[in-house]
Order: structure tokens, then sequence, then C-alpha cells
């Protein structure tokens, strides 16, 4: 029984000397000298409208602290008429919506179909609902000329019909 109660006595003893320890030596996260206090110099606190003013300089938003205006991303609905064709300005979508396109290319290189993951070339048919991507000007799309009617795409960026 006496062995059991110095067994005790030790354990509890050198529990509170671990307690103690703990205690008096610091802990290494408050012991950072380096750690910044919320709302320092360092490390400030900034407002909504403060967030919003700097966004709007940069152009990434509206002082109002909306976002992009409708008008910039909104898909517009176009026909191009028989014998005319869609000119893309750079970085201009289109998906072709109602009858068959075809690719016109002002030089070698073509328009990036992002859905089928090809390079559309001059002449080569464009597929019906497929994203394309105009990395450049002088490129476009015209009405298959085997057929009577136009055709009806979705345009998101700049275009002119000639």
């Amino acid at each position: 029984m006496k062995k059991l109660a110095v067994r005790l006595s030790v354990a509890a003893l050198l529990v509170m000397l671990g307690v103690w320890l703990g205690i008096l030596r610091p802990n290494s996260l408050e012991a950072e000298s380096n750690a910044l206090t919320p709302g320092s110099v360092e490390d400030p606190v900034v407002t909504k409208s403060y967030v919003d003013e700097q966004l709007a300089k940069l152009g990434g938003g509206t002082p109002g602290g909306g976002t992009t205006p409708v008008a910039e991303s909104a898909l517009e609905v176009v026909t191009v008429p028989a014998g005319k064709t869609l000119m893309a300005g750079q970085g201009t979508e289109v998906i072709v919506r109602v009858g068959k396109a075809i690719a016109y290319s002002s030089d070698a290189s073509g328009i990036a179909d992002l859905t089928g993951g090809t390079d559309l070339t001059k002449g080569k048919a464009v597929p019906t609902n497929h994203l394309l991507l105009f990395p450049r000007e002088g490129r476009g799309i015209l009405p298959d000329p085997n057929q009577k009617n136009g055709l009806t795409v979705l345009v998101k960026g700049s275009y002119t019909l000639q």
C-alpha cells in the first residue's frame, strides 16, 4: 500500500511540475515579436467603400460598388443576311444559333472553336451552338452560299456587318 501511495504522490508531483512549467514557459506563438495586430499600420483595416473605390480605379467595377455593366457582358442576337459577313472585333465571342456558317479570315490563321477545341480556318464550316472566340480583328463568319436565308447568331463584343 505504501508503494501505491508513493507512486501516486510522485505522479501528482510530476503533473504539478508540468503545469507549473507550462505556465512559466511562454507559448511560441505568443512569443513571436513579428505578430501583426489587426488595425495597426502593418495590418490596416479597410472599409468596403475603400475597396470598391480602388476597384473602380482599376476598371474592375463601378464606383457604386456594383459589378460590370450588363451592356458589356450581354449577348446580342444578330441576324446576318445572305451575302454579308459578320466581322468580329478582337476578343469577341460568337455562337451560331440558326443557319449554316462559314469561317472567314483575312490571313492564314483562324477562329478558335472553344467548344470543339479546334481552329477554324478560312472556308471551314462553323458548327452550330459552338462558342467561337475571335483573337484578332480581320476574322468573321458568313452564311453558307448554298442556303437562301442568313444566319442568326449570338454576339458578345464588337462586330460589323460588311
